[in-house]
This record gives structure tokens, sequence and C-alpha cells, in this order.
């Protein structure tokens, strides 16, 4: 794996939202974006590393990585 850091083009603070607003969100957001960008989405939603595997499954997204830390979820998703 690089350690090159992945450039973040958009964020969206989904904190204290629960399903379905954080995939909502990712998704309004990740029509603006270009192909090929990379979307941080933060979440305090403890479904949300589900919502958003399934999500990206679904749409074709890559989902880059998932991490996880003090019951704060970050996902980084690269739009196709």
């Amino acid at each position: 794996m690089s350690d090159t850091p992945i450039e973040v083009e958009r964020e969206v603070d989904a904190r204290g939202l629960n399903c379905p607003l954080p995939i909502l969100r990712a998704k309004k957001a990740l029509t603006d974006l270009a192909s090929g960008k990379v979307l941080r989405v933060i979440s305090t939603d403890p479904g949300s590393r589900r919502d958003f595997e399934a999500f990206a499954r679904q749409t074709g997204h890559e989902l880059v990585s998932v991490d996880e830390q003090n019951r704060e979820w970050t996902f980084l998703l690269r739009r196709r």
C-alpha cells in the first residue's frame, strides 16, 4: 500500500445525523465531484459503516477507506 496521502476534494460533516442522512448528504456531495475525486464523510451513526459499504456496492463508487476512532467514523469515497 502506498504511503502517499489521498487528496480529498470535499468533506461532509454528518456528525450527529442518523440514517439515512449521512448517505443522502454524501450522495448529494458526490454529484458535484468529477469522476475520480475523493469525498470524506465523518459520521457518528454506528450503522454508517454498513450503510456506506452497501452504498458503494450499489452505486459503483469506491469505498477507499473506513476509519473509526472514538465512535466517529471517517469514510473516503472515490466518485466513479
